[in-house]
């Protein structure tokens, strides 16, 4: 997935054991198309059929809740397909409609469930959040050719395509100018999950974790 979303996580017990997914949902049930004399996007019919469900699980977990926090937590790894028949344990999506990344922490005892091929597992254990940031349109091309060029250039799976002789121009040197660049993280606190535990009669413990994205280019 083209640009990575990084993540930072605090609030954790540090002794306790996590393991970190991403899924990925959809927004809503259309399909888009995008119209070029007016530079937007538009909805051009139902959604297709939905896809059998895929979950990321970070390559980090399991790992206590000290390790996570002392790290940016990374999904540049993570990869898309539009292959309904993928076999590799790729997210399957449908091109041209509106998906939303959503990150789970789940605590190591109730992780019996997980699986990249089932449903987040759900319960107090579990915690998701979604950054409405994230929210994109899936393609299978670019119609911009710096925007093309560019993910050549940023994108660690597209080494092959690089030319290192070639001359740098337009939106391309811009990022070369921003070569450490990193945009403002976005930071999410759920003060509603103490009162939720007390309703539920359980630990607050939850309460205090906050968790921060950034896209990194």
């Amino acid at each position: 997935m083209f640009p990575a979303m990084r993540v930072k996580i605090v609030g954790l017990d540090p002794h306790q054991q996590y393991y970190i997914a991403m899924d990925i949902v959809p927004v809503d049930n259309k399909r888009y198309r995008y119209v070029y004399h007016s530079s937007k996007w538009m909805v051009a019919g139902n959604a297709d059929s939905p896809v059998p469900p895929r979950v990321y699980i970070h390559p980090d977990s399991l790992a206590s809740g000290d390790t996570w926090m002392r790290q940016v937590v990374s999904f540049d790894k993570l990869k898309l397909t539009n292959n309904e028949l993928d076999d590799q344990g790729h997210i399957i999506l449908h091109s041209m409609h509106k998906y939303q990344p959503r990150v789970h922490v789940i605590r190591k005892d109730f992780s019996s469930d997980l699986s990249p091929t089932k449903p987040v597992p759900s319960g107090e254990g579990v915690k998701t959040f979604s950054f409405p940031e994230t929210v994109f349109t899936t393609v299978t091309a670019y119609q911009n050719q710096q925007i093309t060029r560019l993910k050549i250039d940023r994108n660690p799976f597209a080494k092959g395509f690089r030319d290192s002789g070639r001359n740098r121009t337009g939106l391309e040197a811009i990022m070369e100018t921003y070569a450490f660049w990193r945009p403002p993280v976005r930071t999410l606190t759920f003060e509603d999950f103490t009162n939720m535990q007390k309703q539920q009669g359980g630990s607050n413990f939850w309460s205090s974790l906050v968790i921060t994205f950034g896209m990194s280019v």
